[in-house]
This record gives structure tokens, sequence and C-alpha cells, in this order.
């Protein structure tokens, strides 16, 4: 645990100690019976399946009480996702970014669109800490290559975000460099704290708490075997729009009345894919766009803007030669019949991973975003599907 004043800083998996989060352990969707789609998750159902992929968090929660703009109370983080363990301006990953819809202060999409890299890590924050974020990458990039600018290009970083000023005092710009490198620091593989945490710490998904969610899915071995992801933060969705598993719980299971946000019913959503099959951005460009599809089947409608962002193979840098040699699919059609319901599925269940596991957060001015309630859940899902 790292101690930063004014509030604790929390990084990954641990909770902090204040009284606006309800203290336990929420279970996974899976980990209360119920299934999304038919392809097999990876050992960790999380976006750290794909091999040499890493998250990590910072949360940051302090104060409570009224509103003091640019003091607290503080219901925010940050997340990074690395597509691997090594210096990504060196070794740079191929990738591709779509948006569902523009409403949103994203940072590096053009250049991604333009070359089709990703060389640094990707961070999620809140909309209006997006520059302090790009600035603290800025930083932590020049100190990996002090070359950087110099004798060589610069970087191009790629921050996203979603509005969580509900809960959050959000004109505070708490998350602060020294947290973006610690979120950095704490990057691993394996299982993904979810929730109230890092990046989505402040946020709401159909009324309810949302946050950070994360799934994944293995495509047949007659199709590659290959391993796609995905990383949610989400933030979007009316309450009545709510779909698991197909069945409309929205419609049933309401939370308790409270104010609407400032930002309306839309909301937004960062989605992040991470797959080791060998695409190039064309294809992965093809994948991102899949991603609504997943949306769709939790109920959202698109109200406002999201993003998405792909990893796969790495580039050089510095080339030792003018070209290379590199595998690619022999037979499109056949495996992205299978990686376009593997995103799907993904997304899906990523987004109802941060529902489940999300607890009751109390922010600012005494707002508050219940915890869904998944027992009931559960229960409406199971009496529909007999």
């Amino acid at each position: 645990m790292v101690k930063v004043n004014p509030f604790e800083s929390v990084t990954q998996a641990e909770h902090s100690d204040e009284p606006a989060v309800r203290r336990g352990s929420r279970p996974r969707l899976r980990e209360l019976g119920l299934v999304v789609g038919e392809l097999p998750p990876g050992p960790h159902n999380a976006i750290t399946d794909v091999a040499g992929v890493r998250v990590g968090h910072t949360t940051l929660i302090a104060g409570e009480g009224p509103l003091l703009p640019g003091h607290g109370p503080v219901r925010t983080g940050v997340t990074v996702v690395l597509p691997h363990g090594e210096n990504l301006f060196r070794h740079k990953v191929r990738a591709a970014v779509h948006t569902i819809n523009g409403f949103g202060k994203v940072f590096g999409f053009e250049q991604v669109r333009e070359l089709g890299l990703i060389e640094a890590p990707i961070a999620l924050t809140n909309t209006l800490n997006v520059g302090l974020v790009v600035d603290a990458l800025v930083q932590y990039t020049i100190r990996q290559n002090p070359d950087l600018g110099i004798r060589t290009s610069t970087a191009n970083l790629v921050v996203g975000e979603t509005h969580d000023g509900y809960l959050n005092d959000i004109q505070g710009r708490h998350v602060r460099a020294e947290h973006v490198w610690a979120a950095i620091e704490a990057a691993a593989w394996g299982p993904v704290a979810e929730g109230a945490v890092g990046a989505g710490t402040g946020t709401s998904c159909f009324g309810w708490k949302g946050g950070i969610g994360t799934a994944s899915r293995i495509v047949p071995p007659e199709a590659g075997g290959y391993t796609v992801g995905a990383l949610v933060q989400s933030n979007f969705g009316r309450p009545s729009d709510l779909i698991v598993c197909g069945v409309p719980v929205g419609r049933h299971l309401c939370p308790p009345e409270e104010p609407p946000p400032p930002t309306g019913d839309g909301g937004s959503i960062m989605i992040v894919l991470a797959t080791d099959a060998p695409l190039s951005s064309r294809q992965l460009g093809r994948l991102c766009v899949r991603a609504a599809a997943g949306l769709a089947r939790t109920g959202s409608v698109y109200g406002h803007g999201s993003g998405d962002f792909v990893t796969a193979h790495r580039i050089e840098h510095e080339p030792v030669s003018l070209t290379t040699v590199q595998t690619v699919l022999a037979d499109e059609a056949r495996v992205m019949a299978w990686l376009f319901p593997a995103v799907v599925e993904s997304v899906e269940e990523a987004v109802l991973n941060s529902l489940f596991r999300a607890e009751t957060m109390i922010g600012r001015d005494g707002h508050i975003r219940h915890a869904l309630p998944v027992g009931e859940v559960v229960a409406l899902v199971q009496r529909q599907q007999a």
C-alpha cells in the first residue's frame, strides 16, 4: 500500500478503509452459476489470459460530505493496461481503435488510426484527469527512453476516460503522476481486481455501482486456439435497460431512488481488447467494431461516447532491416468466425462482472450508487431460464 497525502492510494486488489465503501468480497458472474455465451474462458477469465498482458490500478478514496471543488470528496483512480512487460516504445504492438460515439475526451486515437500501433501503457481515468495522466505517461516514457524527441521520434500516449463526477470531486483532478506510476508498477498478470477500483472507483452502470470488469474467451483449436480478453470501465445505461444473460432484469429490479447524474442517462464506456491472434491492424479494427454487439447484449443503446483498443504482436522501434517475416492468418474467414463471438462474449461478461463485483459507494454530497443486488438478479435469471 502506498500512502499519498491527502488520501489513501490503494494499488491492485486492496481496498480502502474509508467508510465510503461497503467492504466485502462480491462474487463474479460465473461464481454464481450464470454463464454468458458458449466459448470457454481462459484460466482467469480476464484480459490477462492473453500472454504478456498486465493490468494495474491505483484507487483514490478520501473525505465525505459536501462537495468542495478541488478538495473532495475523492472517489476516482487510474487503471493501466500493458500489452507486455518490456519497453513498449522500443517494442510496439499492433493496434486499432473504434469509436461507437465520439462524445468523449480520449487522447491518442488519431495516431493509432494512422499508424496502427500502441507504444506506451494504455491508461483509463476520469474525464477531467486525462491531461494529467497523459503528462505522467510522457514522463514515464522519457525515463525509459532518454533519447525520446532528441535522437528518435516522440511517443503517442493513449488515455481513455469516463465521467465520475456524480460521486467524485472531478474538478480536483486528483489522479497525479505518482498514482499513474504506482499503477504501472503494480501491473501484474493473473486475476484482475474488479468493481470500484482504479478508473472505475466513481463510475455508475445501469443506475447501480459500476466500475472495472474483465473476461476472456478461447476459440476452438481448429481456429487456432487463440485467446481474446476484454477489460471495461463501465459508466452507462438506464436501470430499466439492464439485461443479464438474456433476461431483462432491469424491468423488474430498480435501484433505490436517487437523483440522476448531471450527464443524464447516456453515460459512456471504455473497452480495451487484447488477443494473441496474429492479426493486422485492419483485422484488429474488425474485432473492435464487434465490441458494440457485446454492449447491446447487456442493454446498452449507445447513448454517448465509447472507444475500443486492441493489442497484438510486437513491432520493433529500430528494426534491423527494411523487411521482416511475420505470421499472418492463412484463412481469415475461418478464424474471424470464432474471434468475433469471442469479443462479443468477453465484452458482455466484462460489463456484468463490473456490476457484480462493485460495492456500494457513497460519494460527494451524500450521493450513493448502490451495489447491484446479485442474489435477486440470479433469482430473476434462473426463474426466466427455467
